[in-house]
């Protein structure tokens, strides 16, 4: 019986009030690797599983321990501790909040993830060991530079699902994975804490790889062996039914955007600064003609909404680099670029100059009795010219001001 073979022990200080540790009679230790892994009614494989890391731990020739998050109603945590697995009992709420409420009891320094279904084979754990000991902070299994067993993974997700979201993240971060949703991953334990996990649900995984990225974190990818589930057990995403996969599909499209978002507001906020700014400067003291067209007002106001909304992309993103950037790096290159002193100075100036071009046409435009005329083309032109002057001084002092906010919130001690 499982009072037998553990004892049960008070919760962490730091840990979550709504949590049970049980620990087996034959507990590691000082371990120096930590085999964590969720559970939710997995009975069929824990038994077997828990062997697997047992052997993969004494083949690696590391101290190690098995830590098991379990949120099941069936035997789950009783045959994983009486397998020599340290079982953490949880309310069920999701895999990413899993893994947070594990961390205060983590005692490993290296931490080793996956699933509990016997599909990654933990007796072929020391690729993991040596990529740490090499110095690595985050390490990816990889089941496309491994093996994957026949019908071990369903079409949809091994020739679409996981390529293509593997492919856009590359593309939004500069990375080069090969398989971001292989569910065996190691990452130091000073890693886990520093990355902040918030997912509570499957987008955990896509979370850790890129705050992996934003954290400037020292990373490689093993290859792994992914076997078919065994005998009568099914998977949680068939349980789930056939939406299943699309909804975990979504919620990771979701993790890589909304961590992201600076990648849909760089490059196309430089192409519109540059595509409105230019032809809005060649205007600025009258219409132009080419190959026979006369560019006049109605383009000029055109460059000027490009210019406005590229400025203003541009300076959302740099405000979102500040938040995102884990080792301060950015924070600090942005703030200096954008002094507080030197921008107040900059933008002031710049919007009285463009005031100055305003305030010319309204007087000329008043000395007219308010009636147009070609007299002031050449002023209304500038007019236009100065509004954007004066629209993007006052957006660049605004996100100056919010990204000095930004330090001063992440890092207090942070000079402005």
């Amino acid at each position: 019986m499982l009072a037998d073979a553990v004892d049960t022990i008070p919760i962490a200080p730091d840990g979550p009030r709504d949590v049970q540790l049980i620990v087996p009679a034959n507990d590691v230790p000082l371990p120096e690797f930590s085999i964590v892994v969720p559970a939710l009614d997995e009975e069929i494989t824990i038994g077997q599983f828990v062997d697997w890391c047992v052997l993969g731990i004494k083949a690696a020739g590391i101290q190690g321990e098995i830590l098991i998050i379990d949120s099941s109603k069936d035997r789950t945590a009783e045959i994983a501790a009486a397998h020599g697995a340290r079982v953490l009992k949880t309310p069920k709420r999701g895999l990413g909040r899993a893994y947070i409420d594990a961390i205060p009891y983590i005692r490993g320094r290296y931490v080793l993830m996956g699933d509990a279904d016997c599909t990654y084979d933990f007796r072929e754990i020391a690729a993991f060991v040596a990529a740490f000991r090499a110095g690595s902070e985050f390490v990816m299994g990889s089941r496309f530079k491994g093996t994957i067993d026949e019908n071990a993974m369903p079409a949809l997700h091994r020739y679409f699902g996981t390529p293509l979201t593997t492919w856009i993240l590359n593309v939004m971060y500069g990375t080069r994975f090969s398989d971001i949703h292989c569910g065996m991953r190691g990452i130091t334990l000073d890693a886990l804490k520093r990355i902040g996990l918030a997912s509570q649900s499957w987008e955990y995984a896509s979370e850790m790889v890129l705050k992996s990225v934003h954290l400037d974190l020292r990373t490689s990818e093993v290859p792994v062996h992914f076997l078919k589930d065994p005998e009568g057990r099914v998977s949680h995403l068939v349980r789930g039914g056939w939406a299943s996969p699309w909804k975990a599909g979504w919620i990771n499209l979701k993790a890589m955007f909304v961590f992201g978002a600076d990648f849909f507001l760089t490059v196309p906020g430089l192409l519109l600064l540059l595509a409105g700014f230019i032809p809005l400067c060649l205007l600025a003291n009258g219409p132009i003609t080419l190959s026979g067209v006369t560019l006049s007002l109605n383009a000029m106001l055109l460059c000027l909404v490009a210019s406005v909304l590229g400025l203003q992309l541009l300076l959302i993103s740099a405000v979102a680099k500040s938040l995102y950037d884990g080792t301060g790096r950015k924070r600090r290159r942005l703030l200096k670029l954008f002094s507080y002193t030197r921008t107040t100075v900059a933008s002031a100036a710049i919007f009285l100059f463009g005031f100055f071009f305003v305030v010319e046409f309204i007087a000329a435009f008043i000395g007219q009795n308010y009636v147009m005329s070609d007299a002031l083309t050449g002023l209304n032109h500038r007019a236009i010219f100065g509004t954007f002057l004066m629209t993007g001084s006052a957006l660049v002092f605004v996100s100056m001001l919010l990204m000095h906010a930004v330090s001063l919130y992440v890092s207090p001690r942070a000079t402005t």
